[in-house]
């Protein structure tokens, strides 16, 4: 499918030219992680059909699962009442969608004695990328 412009136009990018990106599980409604897209990454994730997102650590496009195979199909996109928030409704391909080898990346909770990791490890990341640094 192709991006037309105004599609991206509608969107209130930041000063940066990003917007947030959450990706959503299309079946539990799971958030699975918050990401940043910028006007070639939405118009990306579009038309493939698949999570672009903005990588600011690495200053490119990264098309989520590159490197794990962890990829997110694209099964819907809605924009905020502000417009300036993007929401995917994905597949999570594997079933992992954090770089820690988990199922989503909001695995660390509040309690009375401060954050708890409450979202087990469903495969270790050195087993995903190697030995390097994640």
């Amino acid at each position: 499918m192709i991006c037309p412009s105004h599609v991206l136009d509608r969107v209130n990018w930041n000063e940066q030219g990003l917007a947030p990106a959450i990706a959503q599980d299309h079946r539990s409604g799971t958030v699975l992680m918050l990401a940043w897209m910028n006007r070639e990454a939405l118009a990306c994730t579009i038309a493939e059909e698949r999570a672009v997102y903005w990588s600011r650590s690495r200053n490119r496009l990264w098309r989520k699962g590159e490197e794990s195979g962890h990829v997110q199909r694209l099964l819907g996109v809605r924009l905020d009442c502000d417009a300036d928030a993007i929401l995917l409704s994905v597949e999570q391909i594997g079933g992992i969608a954090c770089h820690t080898g988990r199922e989503n990346c909001f695995f660390l909770e509040l309690h009375e004695e401060g954050w708890r990791e409450v979202e087990p490890v469903k495969r270790d990341p050195a087993e995903i990328y190697g030995d390097r640094d994640v």
